[in-house]
Parts: structure tokens; C-alpha cells; sequence
């Protein structure tokens, strides 16, 4: 999927559309900053970033991205309530021990939450535990189950319960492919999901 003249990823591609421009961003997980210095680029963000490897913080320095060292788990008590227009998990949500907490950090420094993880339900997965009877490996779940990173297997529906009992307003959510956005059915053709939320005032 392109952004101006960038190929980018669907995942980057949706959560770019979800943000304004010239707004500002903190972006917990961001890896090498992709994701980051893409929104700089392209949508004029002021943005920072945490992250926990330090080889990851290196490669979003040499892309002039500010970025702390930290572990997003132990919260960010450091951070005012409603400092950032948006906070990002993109592929990092599923990762943390207490995803509660997590979101309710992210949804109290941010306005906004943009959330994105890979899709457990996608159509391809159900095959492979249905007829295989094994855990699922694919380009959104490229992880065997001995050195997988993910903690929490959820699906698009999982998320928009949870997000009900919680309280929290789903703004808006898009399905996603390696074409671009699935066309219907959600939750069966998704192999990636992209939420934008906030409190449910």
C-alpha cells in the first residue's frame, strides 16, 4: 500500500490515516520507528517513542526519532494525563502481561489510543489449527509457539468486547490485508486489525 510515493505496510497505511495531521504522538513498542518516522513524514506529528531494545533505539536515532528506553509495563507515571493527541500500540499490545493496565496508561496520557495486533481468527489460522493441529504460522503470525513473543491470541471480536465491557468507544476499526482493507467479514478475512479509541465519556 503506498502513502505518497512510500510502499508502506497495511497496518502503518491504516494507522496513518487515523491520524491528523501536525498532531502529537506516543508511540510505546516502536521498535526501529517505521511507524514513528513515517507519521513525522508524512503527517507532521510530533512525535516520541519508548522502547525496550536497545538495538531498536539505535535505529530510531540514526532516523532522528526521540526516543526513551523503557518497559511501557511499569506504566507511564511520568507522562501528564492528555499529553498526546494519540498514543499507539501497533503490534506491541499483544506482547504485555497486563493489557488492562497498558490500555488504561495509554487511553489516559492520550485523547485517543490507536491499537493494532495481528487478527487470531483470520480465515487461514482456523485452517491450520482445524486440519493441521497446530498453532497457526503466517505473515501476521510469523512465530512458532516456542519463540513467539505474543502473550494474548485475540481476535477483531475479542477486542470489540472487550472494549464494550470496558467502556471504551471503538471511534473506528479497519480490517486489514497484504492487499489493503478486507472488503466485509472482518474477523474471517482480517489478518491484521487496526482500533482507534478513547474513553467512553
Amino acid at each position: 500500500m503506498k502513502i505518497g510515493s512510500r510502499d508502506v505496510r497495511p497496518d502503518h497505511w491504516a494507522v496513518c490515516r487515523m491520524v491528523k495531521p501536525q498532531s502529537t504522538v506516543l508511540d510505546l513498542g516502536c521498535g526501529t520507528g517505521d511507524l514513528l518516522d513515517l507519521l513525522v513524514k508524512e503527517r507532521n506529528v510530533k512525535g516520541q517513542g519508548i522502547e525496550w531494545q536497545e538495538e531498536s533505539i539505535y535505529q530510531c536515532v540514526e532516523k532522528g526519532l526521540t526516543v526513551l528506553h523503557g518497559d511501557i509495563e511499569t506504566g507511564l507515571g511520568d507522562f501528564p494525563s492528555a499529553s498526546f493527541d494519540y498514543v499507539i500500540l501497533n503490534q506491541s499490545m499483544q506482547e504485555v502481561r497486563n493489557v488492562e493496565f497498558v490500555l488504561a496508561e495509554a487511553l489516559r496520557v492520550g485523547r485517543q489510543a490507536i491499537v493494532g495486533f495481528p487478527n487470531f481468527c483470520h480465515w487461514r489460522a482456523r485452517l491450520d489449527l482445524f486440519f493441521k493441529g497446530q498453532t497457526p504460522v503466517s505473515r501476521a503470525l510469523p512465530y512458532r509457539w516456542n519463540n513467539t513473543p505474543n502473550l494474548h491470541y485475540l481476535s477483531m471480536k475479542d477486542f470489540e468486547v472487550f472494549c464494550d465491557e470496558k467502556k471504551i468507544n471503538v471511534i473506528q476499526s479497519l480490517g486489514l490485508t497484504a492487499q489493503g482493507q478486507a472488503p466485509f467479514l472482518h474477523n474471517l478475512l482480517s489478518e491484521t486489525v487496526v482500533f482507534q479509541i478513547e474513553k467512553d465519556l
